[in-house]
């Protein structure tokens, strides 16, 4: 069983025309296609998985399995507005720490995970920092060196100040001084 029969069993679609099949699966079948992709597949290495923001359309999780006999592997992936994917430690016990990095960088909830405890935020730390609509504070609070525009002191008309990456429009006031 390879990338064609993993989707059509789970009703997923796939593609094999870049570096590496790619397997999309709907959540609801995301544990049973991590089974297939081991058990049928034969892609019993575990490489990394991780997460996309994709804004309105959701949070898509991505994982690069591999198959050591076979010497190929494959991307399996899912897209859900809710950001919840059942944990596959049962079936790759090497996707703990994954799902808890992806748990605390984007928030995403993995129902029977053994311990999604915080791996490498502080404790008071709030938010998901590699959401899209995680606001950077610290390029709220500190003038972006980018805003200074050259030559800005001879009395030109001040244009608009840069927006800092990762700073949504409307976050900065322009009091005026330069």
């Amino acid at each position: 069983m390879w990338v064609s029969e993993i989707a059509d069993t789970v009703a997923g679609e796939h593609t094999e025309g870049g570096s590496r099949p790619v397997v999309d699966v709907p959540p609801d079948r995301w544990h049973e296609a991590m089974r297939l992709a081991r058990d049928e597949a034969g892609c019993d290495f575990f490489d990394w998985l991780s997460a996309v923001d994709e804004r309105d359309d959701g949070m898509r999780l991505v994982v690069h399995v591999w198959s050591l006999e076979a010497k190929r592997g494959m991307l399996v992936r899912s897209l859900s507005v809710e950001p919840t994917f059942d944990s596959i430690v049962d079936i790759y016990p090497g996707a703990a720490w994954h799902e808890r990095e992806t748990h605390e960088m984007f928030g995403i909830d993995f129902p029977g995970h053994p311990g999604l405890t915080p791996l490498l935020l502080a404790p008071e730390f709030e938010g998901n920092p590699l959401r899209k609509d995680f606001v950077l504070a610290s390029r709220v609070a500190k003038p972006w060196p980018g805003a200074k525009e050259p030559g800005g002191d001879q009395g030109t008309r001040k244009r608009r100040p840069v927006q800092p990456p990762g700073v949504p429009d409307g976050w900065l006031q322009d009091d005026g001084t330069d």
